[in-house]
């Protein structure tokens, strides 16, 4: 029946004619199609209907190859942390305080943390993107051979979402590279980790701030977040050859705190010896560098983004967060 009505919704609607004969009838799409009917998950006039109904987005591949380039911390960091962010931030809090207090029972993660990357994400679902996704899953996934398996796997991942939640997939929206809704969430993470936290009966992360809430605290304790823990800690280190290993290798927990103290690396807060941590530097003005070690949540917030940078503001933002919220609603530090 879903797959009825997603076929009658984009033959009823006429601004979905955004018809494609030659794209329909290429070899590498018409392969897909083969491989997804022979499969099971969908039939054949399913997916026509969808790829007829696809709009090429060559602006999209155009912003996939712009050249990245690496901004050193004090950088990155202006760019994220923000006045507006966190008063936004604070007033989000309080607005939602008894669905984050509730994510902190049921998942164990942080009010601050789930506040800090919904406003990194998105800003609390001012910015969550205006492409629809099918649209910019099927340009990457059939026009840039880079990552053309991933996003193919993102469109199937999609089309299986909007089974589930029974609507028309083209009325999903995202960024550019398909991410969705407040929390910026791919397809997939959306089928592994968004929740109904309403209890609505839909898992809506683009307008439903409760199933926003529960989805980022749903994956954070998936990945392995431990309550209570700390994210990063300060540490010294003295300059040699082992230390710019242990930077490169700065997404693995490969060693404990004491380990990495034979190393050179000395924490400069309390750590047990078995913890295990990832070095981490940020160059907070031109040519002059601190030290911290990042710890288990910190490799979880790196598995959200994988970035080590990404991960630091995040930290940083959730504790000025957690710092502002207690002034304001309870006139005390937390």
């Amino acid at each position: 029946m879903k797959r009825l009505l997603l076929l009658l919704c984009i033959a009823a609607w006429p601004w979905l004619a955004h018809a494609d004969a030659a794209f329909l009838a290429r070899a590498d799409v018409q392969r897909y199609i083969d491989e997804h009917v022979a499969s099971g998950q969908f039939n054949r006039p399913e997916l026509e209907a969808v790829f007829a109904n696809v709009d090429i987005k060559p602006n999209v591949l155009a912003i996939l190859d712009r050249p990245s380039t690496s901004h050193p911390w004090y950088q990155f960091r202006s760019s994220f942390y923000s006045e507006r962010l966190l008063n936004d931030g604070v007033a989000f809090w309080k607005a939602h305080a008894a669905a984050l207090e509730r994510a902190k029972t049921q998942y164990g993660v942080p009010p601050e943390l789930i506040v800090a990357i919904l406003g990194i994400e998105s800003h609390y679902g001012r910015n969550t993107g205006s492409f629809r996704v099918a649209d910019v899953l099927a340009t990457i996934g059939f026009n840039y051979p880079r990552r053309a398996a991933y996003f193919r796997d993102e469109l199937t991942q999609m089309l299986l979402l909007a089974h589930e939640e029974n609507i028309d997939p083209f009325s999903l929206k995202g960024s550019y590279a398909g991410a969705m809704g407040w929390p910026q969430f791919m397809p997939s993470s959306y089928r592994k980790w968004a929740v109904d936290f309403d209890g609505s009966g839909h898992r809506d992360i683009w307008t439903n701030a409760d199933d926003a809430i529960g989805s980022v605290a749903n994956y954070f304790h998936s990945q392995g977040w431990i309550a209570g823990d700390d994210v990063m800690v300060p540490a010294s280190v003295t300059p040699g050859l082992q230390i710019d290993a242990l930077i490169a290798d700065k997404f693995n927990l490969h060693y404990s705190a004491t380990e990495l103290a034979a190393m050179g690396v000395t924490p400069q807060a309390p750590l047990a010896g078995n913890v295990r941590a990832v070095l981490v530097p940020l160059e907070v003005s031109p040519g002059v560098t601190e030290y911290w070690l990042g710890l288990n949540n910190f490799y979880v917030i790196t598995r959200y983004n994988k970035s080590t940078l990404y991960a630091t503001v995040a930290d940083q933002i959730a504790r000025e967060l957690k710092s502002r919220y207690f002034a304001e609603a309870y006139g005390q530090q937390p």
